[in-house]
C-alpha cells in the first residue's frame, strides 16, 4: 500500500523536503530569474532545511475511492493541503479495508508527521492505532465517519454529518409525500445499505428501521449491503427484484452510487421508476446529493436526495490551524446539509422541533455545484 504526496508516491519525509526545495527553485527560475552570480533585489531561495521547517506534514488516511462522494472528498482535502499553502500531505488510500488504514496510521507515526487525518472505514477497532498516535504526540482529527473507542481522548476532534438526521429527513419526506398524494395503502420498502459498520450506514439504516417500526403500513421486505458502490448496488437490486418482483414500492438507497446501480437494475427488469405509486412506479430515495444524483433528482428519477457534503478540505485546514495556535477544538461538530426534490408540494420538513428546507433542483444549481 503506497503512500503518496498528493499525486506522487512519496514515503519518506526526507524526499518531501527535497521535492519541496526543487519546486520552490523551479518557481523562482520560471519567474525570470537566472541562477548565476547576478545580484537581485529579491530574497535568495531558501535551502532545503529552511523549507522543511516551514512545512506542516499531514498524514491522510482515506477509506478508498468507492464512490463519487469519496473521490470528491479526497480532491477537497488534497486541494486544501498543498505545498504552496505550507503543507506536505501524505495520502493513503485504504481500499475500504480497516487493516490498511491502521497500517497507514502506524507508518505516519514512523514518518513523524505533525497531524493525522482519519476518515475511518468502520467505527470500531481503532483503539490501539490511535493510542500509538497519542503516545507519539501526534494530534488526530477524525472526520466524516465516526470512531467508537474506549477513550475519546485518543483523538482530538471529529467533524462530520448527522447520518441519523439524514435518514430521518428522507423518511419524513416520504411520510409527507404519501400524505400529500393521499396514498393510504401499504408500502413495501427495500434498503440498499452502505458498508456495514460505517457511520453513514449505521445512522441511515437506524432511521429507516425506526420509521418502519412507527408506521404499521410500512414494511421493510429486504435489507442488504451494497457497500456504497454502483456495481454492488445493481447486483443487490437485481436479486431483490427476482425475489420480490412487482411488490417493491420504495427503494431506500444509502448513497447515490448504489442508487445508480439500482436504477439500472430496475429499468433492465422492465419496471417503472417515478413517484406515481398508484401506477406501480418504484420510488427511489437517495443520499449524497452529488451532481449526477441531483440531475436524476431534477428529472424525477430520484424522488428525494438528502445531502451529505464531501467538502471538508477547508474546514480541516481551519481545525489544524486552530490546534497549531494552541486552541482546544470542539469534540464533535456536525456540518449543515440540505435536501433536494423536484416535487413542489413539500417545501420544508419539521423534525424534532426544527425546520429543514427541501430545495428544488435546476440547471443553475447543478452548474454551480462543486461536486
Amino acid at each position: 500500500m503506497a503512500d503518496t504526496l498528493i499525486m506522487f508516491n512519496i514515503r519518506k519525509k526526507g524526499f518531501i523536503i527535497v521535492l519541496s526545495a526543487f519546486m520552490m527553485i523551479m518557481a523562482f527560475w520560471l519567474q525570470g530569474c537566472s541562477l548565476d552570480n547576478t545580484a537581485y533585489d529579491e530574497e535568495p531561495v531558501k535551502d532545503s532545511e529552511s523549507i522543511a521547517g516551514s512545512l506542516i506534514t499531514v498524514g491522510f488516511s482515506q477509506v478508498g475511492s468507492e464512490s463519487d462522494w469519496r473521490m470528491a472528498n479526497t480532491k477537497s482535502v488534497q486541494e486544501a493541503f498543498t505545498v504552496d499553502k505550507g503543507y506536505a500531505l501524505i495520502f493513503n488510500d485504504g481500499q475500504q479495508k480497516q487493516e490498511n488504514q491502521i497500517k497507514a496510521i502506524r507508518e505516519f507515526i514512523d514518518q513523524d508527521v505533525d497531524y493525522i487525518l482519519l476518515d475511518p472505514c468502520v467505527e470500531k477497532g481503532w483503539d490501539s492505532a490511535l493510542r500509538e498516535a497519542k503516545e507519539a504526540g501526534i494530534p488526530v482529527i477524525v472526520y466524516d465517519r465516526m470512531v467508537d473507542v474506549s477513550d475519546t481522548d485518543l483523538y482530538d476532534a471529529w467533524i462530520g454529518s448527522d447520518f441519523y438526521l439524514e435518514g430521518k429527513k428522507a423518511c419524513t419526506w416520504l411520510t409527507e409525500y404519501l400524505e400529500s398524494i393521499e396514498y393510504d395503502g401499504d408500502i413495501n420498502i427495500v434498503d440498499l445499505q452502505g458498508t456495514l459498520g460505517a457511520s453513514a450506514q449505521i445512522g441511515r439504516t437506524k432511521a429507516l428501521n425506526d420509521a418502519v417500526s412507527k408506521n404499521g403500513k410500512w414494511h421493510l421486505i429486504a435489507q442488504e449491503t451494497g457497500d456504497f458502490t454502483t456495481a454492488k448496488g445493481k447486483e443487490i437490486m437485481e436479486a431483490m427484484l427476482i425475489k420480490n418482483g412487482g411488490n417493491i414500492n420504495v427503494v431506500y438507497c444509502e448513497n447515490d452510487n448504489m442508487a445508480y446501480g439500482a436504477i439500472e437494475a430496475i429499468r433492465a427488469a422492465g419496471y417503472k421508476i417515478g413517484t406515481n405509486l398508484k401506477n406501480n412506479e418504484i420510488l427511489i430515495l437517495s443520499f449524497d446529493a452529488s451532481n449526477e444524483g441531483l440531475r436524476l433528482t431534477m428529472d424525477g428519477v430520484i424522488a428525494v436526495n438528502t445531502e451529505c457534503s464531501p467538502l471538508y478540505g477547508d474546514m480541516l485546514v481551519e481545525m489544524i490551524e486552530a490546534l497549531g495556535d494552541g486552541e482546544k477544538l470542539e469534540k464533535n461538530t456536525y456540518i449543515e446539509e440540505e435536501q433536494f426534490s423536484n416535487f413542489k408540494g413539500i417545501g420544508s420538513l419539521r423534525i424534532d422541533g426544527n425546520s429543514y428546507f427541501v430545495n428544488e433542483v435546476d440547471e443553475e444549481l447543478l452548474e454551480n455545484r462543486e461536486y
